[in-house]
């Protein structure tokens, strides 16, 4: 029991390595890395870091600081050491044979948070995936974090047996995964075409972790999201529907953080769920203005959704924790932006009708004549389109309707048939 109890918060080590790195955007990278271990219930008791052309092969850092490791593993009665950046199989066989405990990367540590995140069937599918293919190369490697009992950081997820059995075991599993998220996606796309067909208008809130797209959700939609000060609170989307100031609804959409250096693995394997993206109507692209890197997570963000193919998509950059910002703060994008605070409920109102300005943009103006025997179209134009407004004239005994629609939709193609003739 008393282990069990040691291992809830493991002892870390954080190394780093400047290469090709200002000093501010080291120091950034460094405390990222903490706050990553912080999440994944580590506690840092020391840091090592080195400023080098280039890393050393065949230990990543230079000899010296090799040994100043073993020492400052011995003197904290360290756990686990983790490095601020990808490790090469080589590279973690030689560190584990120095340190004698546990070393992981970055990539690892980011598998093993999304590991323990994941609560959906799809979500644990697609982190094993990611985590899979990442091992599969650097089996050889890994010999001393596969052997630790009762787990602990870097470990969680598919499993230490199943990772130390043979290359074409590990293959299967993944080709296995790859056949259980195909019937996914393919459930996700009839899901994406019915709404489609009824005319949904889609809106996704992306950002760079625990930028506070979870709380905007929760605060627009009435949602019940986990909302926590942490990287990667949430991992499985989640869509709620949301009423705008004009009485439309929209679907909203949480999507899971991204991060500087996001393994590419976990892209890969998260695609399907970050294809929602490449559907959604306006990006709602949430950036922590409270942040002193804000300017480089917004940038890393647009960066991801240029390398989804989503960059066409309209986006509305929102500033939020504007109650908290940093006095050198200024807006990376002053044109489609608004600076805001989610627990500000006028700032939220304003966002909704940021939303709307925006919408309006990407729809088409219509004006229409509707008879009042057809009741149908006058209830689908009040659901699926914005209307501004509605007049009856007893004398003809039709309504005269204004509004916004979305083109490709079919209730546009009805009101334009009924357009009011001039």
């Amino acid at each position: 029991m008393q282990d069990v109890k040691q291992r809830e918060v493991e002892r870390v080590i954080l190394v780093g390595c400047q290469v090709n790195r200002s000093d501010e955007e080291f120091q950034q990278s460094m405390q990222e890395l903490e706050s990553l271990a912080k999440t994944a219930k580590g506690e840092v008791v020391g840091s090592v870091t080195q400023k080098r052309e280039k890393v050393e092969s065949s230990t990543y850092i230079g000899k010296g600081k090799v040994q100043e490791l073993v020492l400052l593993i011995e003197e904290t009665s360290a756990d686990i050491v983790i490095f601020n950046d990808e490790l090469q199989s080589s590279q973690m066989r030689n560190l584990h044979s120095h340190c004698k405990v546990a070393v992981i990367d970055r990539t690892q540590l980011i598998l093993d948070i999304f590991a323990s995140r994941a609560k959906s069937r799809e979500g644990k599918l697609q982190v094993e995936l990611a985590q899979l293919k990442y091992l599969l190369p650097r089996l050889s490697g890994q010999g001393l974090a596969l052997s630790r009992q009762g787990g602990g950081i870097g470990t969680r997820g598919p499993g230490e047996t199943q990772l130390e059995t043979d290359r074409r075991h590990i293959r299967r599993r993944m080709t296995e995964i790859e056949r259980q998220l195909e019937a996914v996606v393919n459930h996700r796309e009839r899901y994406r075409e019915k709404r489609k067909k009824n005319s949904v208008v889609q809106l996704a809130l992306v950002g760079y972790t625990n930028a506070g797209k979870s709380t905007l959700l929760n605060r627009l939609t009435k949602a019940d999201t986990l909302e926590e000060d942490q990287l990667f609170a949430t991992l499985d989307p989640t869509t709620r529907q949301m009423q705008l100031p004009s009485g439309f609804s929209v679907l909203l959409s949480d999507t899971v953080g991204f991060i500087q250096d996001l393994p590419t693995t976990l892209v890969a394997s998260f695609r399907s769920t970050l294809e929602e993206l490449k559907e959604a109507d306006i990006l709602l692209h949430v950036v922590d203005c409270s942040h002193p890197d804000y300017e480089q997570h917004e940038k890393t963000v647009m960066r991801l959704i240029e390398e989804l193919g989503a960059q066409s998509i309209t986006q509305l950059i929102i500033y939020n924790k504007s109650d908290c910002k940093i006095a050198e703060f200024i807006p990376v994008s002053t044109k489609d932006s608004i600076e805001m605070s989610a627990y500000n409920e006028e700032d939220l109102l304003d966002l909704k009708r940021e939303i709307e300005h925006s919408l309006k943009e990407i729809m088409i103006p219509y004006r229409a004549e509707i008879k009042a025997d057809e009741g149908q179209i006058l209830a689908a134009a009040r659901a699926e389109t914005m209307l501004s407004s509605q007049e009856f004239d007893e004398d003809e005994e039709v309504y005269h309707i204004e509004g916004h629609a979305l083109k490709e939709t079919a209730i546009y193609q009805l009101l334009k048939e009924r357009s009011k003739k001039e």
